[in-house]
């Protein structure tokens, strides 16, 4: 009986606060929102992928050996590519208005599984400059990776380009408004709440029963101003004509 009575209790609260949670609610989405459609500055993903070797023998082809050497020495060709050896070339190819660390933080290199394939990809508020770098970046380390370790076999396999319609990968305006949406409520209902425990005040005759143990035996209609000024009038005016009458 209790759970029942707390269930109960909890629904009144929710629909006693209903228009704050629904606009906590509504508020959050209209700033997610605008924020995400009008303030974020959308950015663009370019990819490009490398096939590295070791240097070329007369083998005609790699042992298993050869071929887990070479997928070890992946994340050091990982760290190469974001080196500031290969980075200030590329910054001096393009002519490029960012430090190192700049354009370091732009990109980002991963291996594609368990296997010799370098995946580069790079983000930008531009579309065209963020496959420029992709692009240059890969030329860069192709020719520059054969000086610097015993690898002189580098493909490109595939070259980052430009969609016609390409889509920002950040913000995401759907996702943000679900989330906000989603936290608006949670804060919604949790104010409510909140306000519903600091709220002391006695409103029912159910409520001094359950304070006071005790049933209730009558209780007092509140009468506001107005209605107790019309009722005046009415009154005068029912003596009036009863006056008038007699």
């Amino acid at each position: 009986m209790e759970e029942t009575i707390s269930l109960r209790e909890l629904m009144d609260t929710l629909k006693k606060r209903m228009q704050l949670i629904i606009l906590i609610t509504l508020t959050a989405i209209l700033v997610s929102g605008g924020v995400s459609y009008f303030l974020l500055t959308p950015v663009y993903q370019s990819s490009t992928q490398l096939l590295v070797n070791q240097a070329k023998t007369d083998q005609p082809a790699l042992n298993q050996g050869e071929i887990q050497a070479n997928l070890q020495l992946m994340k050091t060709y990982n760290v190469i590519i974001k080196s500031p050896t290969i980075l200030e070339k590329v910054i001096a190819d393009l002519d490029l208005d960012l430090t190192s660390s700049q354009l370091n933080e732009k990109i980002t290199v991963g291996s594609e599984g368990d296997s010799q394939v370098i995946n580069l990809s790079v983000q930008d508020t531009d579309p065209k400059k963020a496959a420029e770098i992709a692009n240059k970046t890969a030329s860069v380390f192709q020719n520059e990776i054969p000086s610097i370790m015993n690898v002189d076999n580098v493909s490109i396999l595939a070259k980052a380009e430009v969609g016609e319609k390409q889509s920002p990968i950040k913000p995401k305006p759907v996702l943000n408004i679900a989330i906000a949406a989603v936290v608006g409520l949670m804060l919604g209902v949790g104010l409510a709440f909140l306000l519903e425990f600091l709220d002391n005040t006695i409103k029912t005759e159910q409520e001094v029963e359950k304070l006071l143990g005790v049933p209730v035996l009558g209780s007092i209609t509140r009468i506001d101003d107005q209605h107790e000024k019309k009722t005046s009038r009415m009154d005068r005016k029912s003596s009036v004509r009863g006056e008038t009458i007699g």
